[in-house]
């Protein structure tokens, strides 16, 4: 499976469809305005929110959370002690982890379970500077939860490089 993204469903307030490869509207990103933190929901075509993603307020790194049905379901944040910058850990309530490495800002990275892996997220596909394309790999694989996934480590990403924006007078 494959999905068209564009890059400004990141926009909070903003409403926007993601495709499958043949151009049919497959989810809707519903970014809430008027919160105290970032919020989407990831719905389906019928209008029922699959899952729900913000940014965990009171966390000593930044964390977003990923619910369904109102549930925790997983936990996104960079991960810890990595050489790699662009390295996130997502964390299942179910105890799974999930890595996510390579050119989070680029839109080039990958989304695996124990090296194996899930879903490539990549530009190349696509002549549209503002799109990108996220390819899930395994049959078996959570689509909403990936897409999710996805959102989530390039929301933090953009996020620190913000942070590292601020004071500096280059």
């Amino acid at each position: 499976m494959r999905l068209l993204v564009r890059d400004r469903m990141l926009g909070i307030g903003d409403d926007y469809w993601i495709e499958d490869d043949q151009g049919r509207k497959v989810f809707l990103v519903d970014g809430k305005a008027m919160r105290l933190r970032d919020t989407f929901e990831l719905k389906d075509m019928q209008g029922r929110i699959l899952i729900e993603i913000h940014a965990k307020l009171l966390a000593l790194r930044d964390t977003m959370v990923i619910e369904r049905a109102g549930e925790a379901l997983a936990r996104v944040k960079r991960k810890r002690l990595s050489l790699l910058r662009n390295h996130y850990r997502v964390s299942l309530v179910d105890g799974t982890e999930l890595d996510v490495s390579g050119k989070i800002l680029d839109r080039e990275f990958a989304i695996e379970y124990e090296g194996e892996l899930l879903a490539d997220i990549s530009r190349r596909w696509f002549h549209v500077r503002e799109t990108y394309g996220l390819q899930i790999v395994r049959e078996d694989a959570d689509p909403a939860l990936l897409l999710a996934v996805a959102v989530c480590v390039i929301r933090l990403a953009e996020k620190e490089r913000e942070g590292e924006g601020e004071g500096n007078d280059d």
